[in-house]
């Protein structure tokens, strides 16, 4: 029977180390661009869906509260959505998402004081104007910092 020596298992575990790191660190960095845009589909979902009910197309009603708390809950943390070295992959967020963060920061910060706004309304009945509001902000962040899709 054949034993390595434990120089040659400590030299092959190095190397396959050496080669296995990058791999490791380019999966935990895609994994954020994975969760993220998963993240932003949900934004995507529960806004179609409050949509739907507020502007009276579906009946609803008892799960506008619901879509306003899912949404406020989603939007706490956007710019935690793109850390520094998230911008490659499949990704639709623009370079100034990175290059410009103060401005993004503060868009975001204002996209989720408008859907707490919404989720406050949406407890009292008459969240029309402040879903506009944060479709809105939602918009105006899209335009500036989301690449266009075909």
């Amino acid at each position: 029977m054949y034993f390595a020596s434990p120089m040659k298992v400590l030299m092959v575990g190095s190397l396959l180390g050496l080669v296995m790191a990058p791999l490791v660190v380019q999966s935990g960095e895609e994994d954020i661009i994975k969760y993220r845009r998963n993240v932003m589909k949900a934004v995507a979902g529960h806004m179609g869906a409050a949509g739907a009910i507020v502007q009276g197309k579906v009946g609803y009603k008892g799960d506008l509260a619901s879509h306003a708390g899912a949404l406020q809950a989603l939007m706490h943390d956007i710019p935690g959505l793109f850390p520094k070295d998230s911008d490659f992959g499949e990704t639709n967020a623009l370079d100034a998402v990175w290059s410009k963060r103060a401005e993004f920061e503060k868009r975001a910060k204002d996209a989720g004081s408008k859907a707490a706004a919404f989720a406050k309304a949406a407890q009292g009945g008459s969240a029309g104007a402040a879903f506009k509001e944060l479709g809105d902000t939602c918009k105006g962040c899209h335009k500036d910092f989301r690449r266009k899709e075909d």
